[in-house]
């Protein structure tokens, strides 16, 4: 199972035990027992970003999977199952199709 989370202040599902930063967690499965039991390596993967920084800033400022995932945060089956709306672009702008007749 994949969790994608994002820096919140608004909406936080789950909370830093080192700095107290909040995340808001898009969920690739709704299941709650599957969540329950990915808790636990949320909370591992936050505490070992504190490696070097035990403020907020050790964890990333962008959108980041749970476990790590090598692929780009949009395509992670986290963003889309779990309904994360604002990384919605792959391509760059320039590309989109647009008929010139």
């Amino acid at each position: 199972m994949q969790v994608l989370l994002r820096k919140s202040d608004d909406k936080q599902e789950v909370k830093c035990s080192v700095c107290g930063q909040g995340f808001r967690a898009y969920w690739e499965r709704t299941s709650q027992a599957e969540q329950n039991a990915m808790l636990t390596v949320i909370h591992d993967e936050l505490r070992m970003q504190h490696v070097d920084d035990p403020t907020a800033s050790a964890h990333p400022g962008s959108p980041f999977n749970v476990p790590k995932w090598q692929g780009p945060a949009q395509f992670s089956g986290a963003a889309m199952l779990g309904g994360l709306s604002t990384i919605r672009r792959a391509a760059p702008a320039e590309l989109d199709f647009t008929s010139k007749r």
